[in-house]
């Protein structure tokens, strides 16, 4: 009777990790762009997106704001990362309380909704100094938005960050999470490659 009884527990434990197993692996998505259309799990997929900055909505109104973006028909939802909202102190980073952008992106998957992310570092948005913090300009001979190295440096640093934060919410790691985009209108100021291609490489 023993013998059966560890018998069935094994098999119960065996079946239960294919099972978990499944799961995960259910959970994982791919996403591209082919033949002038998006492909999700590689099938043809339609972006209905709606503009949601969780930094200018209190906490406890975020879960009822997808939803409304949802009950509109959307199933993406866009977003800022502005990085002075994080770091208003060189060093110091916020993700707790109103700031807890996991939650954020919790909210958004428990709801079915995909993210398309952009977390500049700049990002305009009619927000201070387009999410660039303040103590930037206490360096000496800073440039903004540019390779400079202590631009770069500080970049780096708070991307590093963030992707803490993010990590979980990636398709690869059965995230939400469709699309990074790299700084912001960033053509209409300048036109140095090497500058986004450094910034696609932090992220």
């Amino acid at each position: 009777m023993k013998r059966l009884i560890i018998f069935i527990s094994l098999i119960f434990s065996i079946s239960t990790s294919v099972e978990l197993s499944a799961a995960t692996k259910a959970e994982t998505h791919s996403f591209e762009s082919g033949q002038g259309q998006f492909l999700l799990d590689g099938k043809p997929f339609v972006i209905k997106a709606a503009e949601l900055h969780y930094a200018r909505i209190p906490a406890d109104y975020w879960e009822h704001r997808i939803l409304m973006c949802k009950a509109l028909g959307m199933n993406t939802i866009c977003l800022y990362v502005f990085w002075n909202y994080h770091e208003e102190e060189e060093g110091i980073y916020h993700f707790k309380g109103e700031r807890n952008l996991a939650r954020f992106l919790k909210l958004c998957q428990k709801h079915d909704m995909w993210v398309i992310l952009r977390p500049g570092p700049y990002v305009c948005a009619e927000w201070e100094m387009g999410g660039l913090p303040w103590w930037l300009l206490t360096k000496e001979n800073m440039q903004l938005r540019s390779l400079h190295p202590d631009f770069m440096a500080a970049v780096g640093r708070f991307q590093r960050r963030l992707a803490q934060e993010l990590q979980p919410f990636m398709l690869k790691n059965g995230g939400n999470i469709l699309m990074v985009q790299v700084e912001n209108e960033f053509g209409s100021y300048g036109t140095e490659k090497a500058y986004l291609s450094a910034m696609r490489d932090t992220l």
